[in-house]
This record gives C-alpha cells, sequence and structure tokens, in this order.
C-alpha cells in the first residue's frame, strides 16, 4: 500500500494521527537516502566537521582574552608593564587568522562533499527511473521525473550550499558559549539558558507544521513543472487547436497553489523567527540590567559583564541561522521524501534472479503463449483473453484487427515491456521471466510508428542497434533498407545532426533510420507495431522491398493497417476484443470471407 492509499477510507478524527504515522515513515525513509549518500563519505565528513569544530574554538576564544585584556592587561599597562596586554592582542591576532584558514578549509572541503552527493544522487535518480518497466512511465509522468531531478535536487543543494555550514558553525558556538556562559557567571547562565524552554517548544511546534508545509510546496512545483512538460512537447498541438489560454489558465491556477503553499510555509517561517527574537532579546536586556546592577554592586567585574555580553550576542545571532537551516531543512526533507519514493519503486518487470540464456543459433525463435490473459492493471478490463498461440522460428505473422482489440499488447508481451497477468510467454521454450535484460534485448527488437531519434547524427542514431558496428556495416544497414541514397544527400551525410527527435528530418526519413537500427541489431525476433504508418506511398514500396531482406530468417510479427504490409506475411491472425478470431494464411483468409477479408476490402475501397 503506498503512502497516498493510506488515507483511503480513513475516518477524519483519525486523520491526524495517521498524517503523523505516514509522516514519520516519509522522514525515516529520507534520513536513509541521506545516510546512504554520505556513507561513501564519511571519513571527509569527519574531517569537515573537525575543521569547523576548530574554526569555532578559535573564533570563541576571542572575547576571553578581550576580557583579560580589560581586566588585567590594560591595568598593567597603565602601571608600565605591557606584556599582557601585548600577548591579548598578539594572541587574538592569531586567533582571527587561523580561524580564517580554517573556515577556508572547511568551505573548500564542505563544498566538495556537497557537489559529489548531489552529482550521485542525480545519477541514482537517472539510472533507477531508466531501468523503471514501462509501465511506471505511462503512469508517473516525465513531468515529476523532472521534478525530482531539478527542483527537489535544488531544495537538498540549498541546504548543503550553506545551511549544513551554517547549522554547525551556529550549534558548535551555541554550545561552546553556553560552556563559556557558565564559567563566566553561573546565575546569569541560568537566566539565559532559561530561555530555551519556550524556545525548545516553539521549535517543536515549528518542526511539525513545516513538514506538512513543505510537503505541500514539492506537490505543488512538480504539478507546475508537470504542465510545463506536457505543453512544451505537446506544442504543435497547442498551437495547432489554440489551446494556449487554457493551458494558461491551468499554469496559473498551478501556480497560485504554489505560491500559496509556499506563503505558508513562510509564514510559519516569519512566526518561528519572530518568537526566537523575541526571547533572545528579553534574555540580553535581562541579563544587561541585572549585570549592570551588580557591576555597581561590585559583585561582578566589568570586563567579565564585557565578555558575558559579547558572548550572549554571539550566543542568540546563531539562533536565525538555526531557524533559516530548519526551514531548509524541512524543504530538503520534503525533497529527499519525493526523491526516496522515486527511488523505492520496482520495475513490474523485473530482472530474474538468475537468468537463463538462449541456446546460440542462427534465424528465428519460436514464440509461444500458453494461456496468456493480461490486463494494464488489476481494476481495468482483461485486454487479451486466455490466448494460445504459437508462432514458429522464421515465420512472419501479421496482427490485424480493430484499434484496441490487443495487438500491440501482444507485441509488448512479446517484447517484454510487460509480463502477462496469467500464463506464459515463451522464446525458444524459455520463460521470457527467465531472460535477463541483455539477453532478451539482444533476441527481441521492436520498431514502433513514435521511430523516435535521439539528437546527434544519423549514424548514430543507426548505431543504437549494435554500439560496437563500424562505418561500412552503418551503412550496409542503411543500404537493406532504402536509405543510403537520402542519408548521403543530406548536408553532412551520415555525420549530419538529426537534432531533437529528429526534428531535421521528415517522419519517413526517422522510420528507416529504425528500420535501419533493427536491422544492425540483427535480432532473431522482429516485431513491427505500426511501423510503415508514417510513410508515403513511394517510401513505403521503398521499405516494402527491403524488408525481404530485413524479415529474412528471423521471426518476425507485423502490426499494421496497410494491407499491403500484411500481405507479405506468411500467416495471419485477426484480433478481436482479446481474442483470435481468425488464424491462417491472407490468401486463404481473403477467400473465406470473414474478417479478415472485410478488413481487406476495405483497405483495398480506400485505395480507389
Amino acid at each position: 500500500m503506498t503512502d497516498e492509499q493510506a488515507w483511503r477510507g480513513v475516518a477524519a478524527e483519525d486523520t491526524d494521527e495517521l498524517t503523523a504515522a505516514v509522516g514519520v515513515k516519509l522522514r525515516r525513509r529520507s534520513r536513509v537516502l541521506l545516510g546512504s549518500l554520505l556513507r561513501p563519505r564519511r571519513w571527509w565528513v569527519l574531517l569537515a566537521f573537525s575543521l569547523v569544530v576548530l574554526h569555532n574554538a578559535a573564533a570563541l576564544s576571542g572575547p576571553l582574552l578581550i576580557a583579560v585584556a580589560l581586566d588585567a592587561g590594560v591595568p598593567r599597562a597603565l602601571d608600565g608593564d605591557g606584556t599582557t596586554l601585548a600577548w591579548c592582542v598578539g594572541g587574538y591576532l592569531a586567533l582571527a587568522v587561523a580561524s580564517s584558514l580554517l573556515y577556508y578549509a572547511f568551505m573548500r572541503l564542505s563544498g566538495r562533499i556537497g557537489r559529489d552527493v548531489l552529482t550521485d544522487l542525480r545519477q541514482r535518480v537517472f539510472e533507477h527511473s531508466g531501468r523503471l518497466s514501462v509501465s511506471f512511465h505511462e503512469s508517473y509522468t516525465s513531468g515529476k521525473v523532472v521534478s525530482r531531478m531539478t527542483s527537489d535536487v535544488d531544495a537538498l543543494e540549498d541546504l548543503l550550499d550553506t545551511g549544513v555550514e551554517n547549522t554547525l558553525t551556529a550549534v558548535l558556538s551555541m554550545v561552546g558559549i553556553a560552556g563559556l556562559l557558565v564559567v563566566l557567571d553561573p546565575p546569569l547562565a541560568v537566566l539565559v539558558l532559561a530561555g530555551f524552554i519556550p524556545i525548545w517548544f516553539i521549535t517543536r511546534w515549528f518542526q511539525r507544521h513545516s513538514d506538512r508545509a513543505y510537503r505541500g510546496t514539492r506537490g505543488a512545483i512538480a504539478k507546475v513543472i508537470v504542465q510545463f512538460v506536457e505543453t512544451m512537447n505537446g506544442i504543435r498541438a497547442v498551437q495547432a487547436f489554440r489551446r494556449e489560454p487554457r493551458n494558461e489558465a491551468i499554469l496559473g491556477s498551478l501556480n497560485d497553489e504554489f505560491r500559496g503553499a509556499n506563503r505558508r510555509a513562510f509564514d510559519l517561517m516569519a512566526h518561528f523567527t519572530l518568537a526566537v527574537r523575541l526571547i533572545g532579546n528579553l534574555s540580553l536586556a535581562l541579563v544587561l540590567a541585572i549585570g549592570a546592577w551588580r557591576v555597581i554592586g561590585g559583585g561582578l567585574e566589568l570586563g567579565v559583564l564585557t565578555a558575558f555580553t559579547l558572548y550572549l550576542r554571539r550566543f542568540y545571532d546563531p539562533l536565525d541561522d538555526i531557524a533559516m537551516f530548519a526551514n531548509s531543512y524541512s524543504s530538503a526533507t520534503a525533497a529527499l521524501e519525493k526523491i526516496s519514493g522515486l527511488l523505492q519503486e520496482r520495475p513490474d518487470v523485473a530482472e530474474p534472479d538468475h537468468p537463463v540464456e538462449l541456446p546460440r543459433h542462427a534465424g528465428g525463435r519460436r514464440i509461444t503463449f500458453d494461456g496468456v490473459e493480461f490486463r494494464y492493471r488489476p481494476d481495468t478490463p482483461v485486454v487479451l483473453h486466455p490466448l494460445d498461440l504459437d508462432i514458429a522460428a522464421g515465420q512472419t505473422v501479421a496482427l490485424v484487427g480493430p484499434t484496441g482489440a490487443g495487438k500491440s499488447t501482444v507485441a509488448k508481451l512479446v517484447a517484454r515491456f510487460y509480463d502477462p497477468t496469467a500464463g506464459t510467454v515463451r522464446l525458444d521454450g524459455v520463460d521470457l521471466r527467465s531472460l535477463g535484460d541483455a539477453e532478451l534485448r539482444r533476441s527481441v527488437v521492436m520498431v514502433t510508428q513514435e521511430n523516435f531519434l535521439f539528437s546527434g547524427s544519423v549514424a548514430d542514431n543507426i548505431a543504437l542497434g549494435d554500439p560496437t558496428a563500424t562505418r561500412p556495416q552503418i551503412e550496409a544497414a542503411a543500404r537493406a533498407v532504402g536509405g543510403h541514397e537520402f542519408i548521403t544527400a543530406l548536408p553532412e551525410g551520415y555525420d549530419t545532426d538529426v537534432r531533437k527527435r529528429g526534428g531535421r528530418l521528415s517522419a519517413g526519413q526517422r522510420q528507416i533510420i529504425a528500420f535501419a537500427r533493427a536491422y544492425l541489431a540483427d535480432p532473431a525476433v522482429l516485431v513491427l507495431d505500426e511501423a510503415t504508418s508514417s510513410l508515403d506511398v513511394p517510401t513505403e514500396q521503398v521499405v516494402q522491398r527491403a524488408l525481404e531482406s530485413v524479415l529474412a530468417d528471423r521471426t518476425a510479427l507485423i502490426i499494421a493497417h496497410r494491407f499491403s504490409t500484411v500481405l507479405i506475411a506468411d500467416r495471419a491472425l485477426v484480433i478481436a476484443d482479446g481474442r483470435v478470431a481468425e488464424d491462417g494464411p491472407p490468401a486463404d483468409l481473403i477467400a473465406g470471407g470473414g474478417h479478415f477479408a472485410t478488413l481487406h476490402a476495405t483497405w483495398r475501397d480506400s485505395l480507389v
């Protein structure tokens, strides 16, 4: 059960208790993640901590020297002995230099640790997201992943860049000063430390409410990023259908939600800072009043009161840093909760613990469906009803039928983008769930109508099929699918940058490069899911001729609405309502006058 699902069906009076319990779980999860990031660098962290301790010790020794100079050095200097005063001044200068050098070393080291942690975290999120199943990415939008990689990591960066250093310095300073205050004058120290009783309760109140507030800000900014990414990815549709006003209104509403969440968080911060500063100023006023009265009465040295007051100013000043850290910490904790939630996701299609290797041989492989049933989620309808299917090695099978009948689902199961809800899909008798991912991807390649190309050269995009391929092998693959002529006509030939998503090329050219990529991969099983849908008639004719060589000696599944592609198959399956309605050679099915013949006649009439 997810944390979000935990709230469902809970009585209103139990909501606060459940929220607190889930909050504890989320904080624990985020601390585990942070610990795993810092553990490999624990010795560097310890060294950084040692440097900041020494820096604070040097910085805190200054007022003590001032007290000695006022109470002993100055009177002796007036009597003609300036040795004590000179030692105090020299010592103060030496401490100032040492404090600066130690702080410089700490900043360099902490900056290095912070950069390494953030780099590691970004790499983890990217690699983990890439390993998650297709089903995850279809439900968890790319905008949310972008939010985890950007705004959530930025929140942790803010904490590591300034918050940790300032807070370590502040806490160590306060601990050291508290000890010195007790040494200087215990009665006044008790008065000061008593102020921490209300501060402790205020801090607990702030922590409870700020955690909840910053979870709201992380969720709100994620919605903003999701909307932005979705709009930019679909900018052609947005402009074609004049959806700009609607999208602007949606983003405006989400921005208002984000602004409101931020306002609540900063209001909490303002209340916390006000309370802490008020307590600090009241304590300082009381110390000055009581201390001055005791100095007048002879019960306290002026130098001691001066040092005590200087320390007291330093004692409460760090509370501002601690307040800012509490603010950054709440934001970073909420961000880590989101990131750790993503990293906790596990692939629905998992790698086997003990992967099996397929026997090595040339040619295609046999595909078997044994009682395969499939639905995308437990709460969705059945897409494929129990299916028994045997496709011989080297056979080309066309899957036809109406949209939504289950054709692409069959293809996705063969490529193991999903696992069946029931039953088994086998390759040469081996359950796909027993194959390692590398073994499966070597054996099965899927070409879809999306024909996605990455920024880079034409050669680089073809080489995705086999990263070890030489330039002659890449060019041979392009020739095999009829793409060599148009590629060499490009400004830089095979070195032409196709730009983002292959935007420099036409849809047909992108599809041919996708075919060349699949040909170079040389899989035993090739799945074509509407792979010729974006081709014009002349290009389709080129590809049809190329398919004869592409499909030779390998098993193939072809999903297509264009029967010019379907008719090259050895066998055709008509899929209707998640079941096989007809099965046989295309020519026999046309002669039989059934569903296939009707679909073929409709396609033929569309060509007139």
